[in-house]
């Protein structure tokens, strides 16, 4: 009975890998794609308490080889000198506008929304404070895939590496692993989601939504559940390395898992379809490893067994190494098994922690 439970375990997996996850593994990006810094562009950038990431990575984006684009800068009232430090960027480059938020409206959907109103462009991108682009072609990658059909953009948001740190390792392989899937989903036509450190779409899209209404009664989600919300079959997917943004990493593990806890609470606001194919991967995938170890340790020898699980780890392999090549994130592939049983184990805490209670602040 375990023995047939495992086949369709295996099968399930192997069926994710095969006919999802490698539909971004083994895609190029679009080359004929024409590059143009002619197209009107406005960066809005949300911040609470980021004077010195402002300082540090603002510069990055201000100096981007692109000829029409503004900067909207969103100050989320913040106790630090954030505002000084965006009216100083302001008084050496026109291209910046500052919108300022008092206490009574700081949160980050009405930050976001309050910046997409002041946008003067159509076409907007959005990263975070902390956030590096990986060029100086940032804007221009990004946004030559805007065109009648496409009206979102689902871009990479890797975090810097960090030498001999696991912690760094295992943050940065769940964001492969998430980066594959709603990559992956999204070239299948059924994007679920974007991360707000590298994400576009137009002002008509957000405002024909009618913004964050439909779940403006949840703290987060202004990029997932927006995205969630929107997606068909107008999104496109910039993965070119110069298109990449790259942050600041968590350095402490509790914080990070207090990240992902709130990340997690919105997977329950998905659209039904995009609950069933996230679950299913993760019980699949938490099965496939627990029955492994299960019939290896205390049953006879199979071949079979032993064949299936080789099996689903060599196909493991090759989607992650051709994607994570694409990513520029081929120093994880040989931590792979551990790094994934480590992150299954982690998720699960999170459910049951999010079961008993929500995390309130944002």
């Amino acid at each position: 009975m375990l023995e047939l439970l495992f086949f369709t375990i295996v099968i399930i997996q192997v069926f994710f890998y095969v006919f999802f996850f490698s539909k971004f593994a083994f895609s190029k990006s679009n080359k004929n794609i024409i590059k143009s810094s002619d197209l009107p562009i406005s960066i809005i950038i949300c911040a609470k308490n980021e004077a010195v990431n402002l300082k540090n990575f603002l510069p990055y984006i201000i100096n981007q080889n692109y000829n029409n684009f503004e900067v909207i800068l969103v100050n989320d009232h913040s106790s630090d000198n954030t505002l000084e430090v965006m009216e100083g960027f302001k008084k050496e480059f026109n291209i910046i506008r500052i919108i300022n938020l008092n206490k009574n409206e700081s949160n980050k959907k009405n930050a976001v929304t309050q910046g997409v109103k002041a946008a003067k462009y159509e076409n907007l991108i959005f990263t975070d404070a902390d956030c590096k682009p990986n060029s100086n072609l940032w804007i221009n990658e990004m946004s030559s895939h805007f065109n009648e059909k496409t009206k979102i953009v689902l871009g990479y948001g890797a975090y810097k590496k960090v030498n001999e740190s696991w912690l760094n390792k295992l943050i940065r392989f769940e964001t492969i692993l998430t980066a594959i899937q709603y990559f992956s989903y999204a070239k299948v036509n059924l994007a679920y989601m974007g991360v707000g450190r590298n994400l576009a779409y137009t002002k008509t899209l957000f405002n024909n939504a009618n913004g964050f209404k439909s779940h403006e009664n949840i703290k987060s989600g202004d990029d997932d559940l927006f995205i969630n919300q929107v997606a068909n079959n107008n999104v496109s997917c910039c993965f070119t390395k110069e298109s990449f943004t790259i942050s600041e990493p968590h350095t402490n593990f509790k914080k990070w898992i207090y990240q992902k806890r709130r990340h997690i609470s919105t997977a329950t606001t998905y659209k039904p379809i995009h609950q069933f194919i996230l679950g299913l991967f993760y019980i699949s995938q938490f099965l496939f490893w627990f029955l492994s170890f299960y019939l290896t340790i205390f049953k006879e020898f199979n071949i079979v067994i032993l064949t299936l699980i080789v099996l689903r780890i060599a196909l493991q392999y090759i989607v992650f190494g051709l994607s994570s090549n694409k990513l520029n994130e081929k120093d994880i592939i040989i931590y792979l098994p551990f790094l994934e049983l480590f992150l299954i184990t982690i998720q699960m805490r999170i459910f049951m922690q999010n079961l008993f209670s929500k995390p309130t602040n944002w």
